[in-house]
Formats: C-alpha cells, structure tokens, sequence
C-alpha cells in the first residue's frame, strides 16, 4: 500500500487544538485533520502536485519580490504585513487543489 503524503498535512490539524487556548487561527488547523482519512489515489496525488507547484511559485515569486522591495526602499514597518502576505500560500494550495479536483482529467 503506497504511503499518503497529504496525511501528513492532517497532522498540522493537530495543532489546531492551540486555538482552544489561544485564539480562532489555530482553531482553523483543525480542519486539515480531516486530510488524515482521505484515500490516495493517483488523482489525488496528481492535484496535490499541481496545487503545491502554484503554492511553491507563489511562495518563491512573492518572497523575492517583496524582499527586494523592502532592501530597496528600506521600509522595515512593512515586514509584518509581508510576512501576512506570504501566509496565503495555504490559501493558493487550497483553491488550487479544488480547481484542479473539479476540472478532473
């Protein structure tokens, strides 16, 4: 039986129980738990491919380019909101894997 690599993104949901604690970000963790269950297939791991090739571009587009803007204009006020920004990878991944699950090939 092959190994389910998108299990592991359930165990983040683990930490989704912080949020009972803390506050309502890590209690949307908990909602990868479900990734835990899912079967994998050879779809599966085909979207999930695709979906973390647009997150990766994401990731390395956005982060250098903010970056760059921060060495060159040298506004150090604006890296929380940068790295806010850079959050939204999940996001990418997300939406990325739906579009790609629906379309089916």
């Amino acid at each position: 039986m092959k190994k389910n690599n998108l299990a592991y993104l359930g165990l983040l949901g683990l930490t989704g129980l912080l949020g009972l604690y803390n506050t309502w970000l890590f209690s949307l963790f908990s909602l990868f738990t479900l990734f835990i269950f899912i079967k994998a297939d050879e779809r599966i791991e085909k979207n999930v491919g695709l979906a973390s090739r647009n997150a990766f571009l994401f990731y390395a587009l956005l982060s250098t380019t903010l970056l760059a803007y921060i060495l060159v204009t040298k506004t150090y006020d604006t890296l929380p909101l940068i790295f806010v920004s850079l959050s939204q990878g999940v996001t990418i991944f997300s939406v990325s894997y739906a579009y790609y699950n629906k379309r089916g090939d």
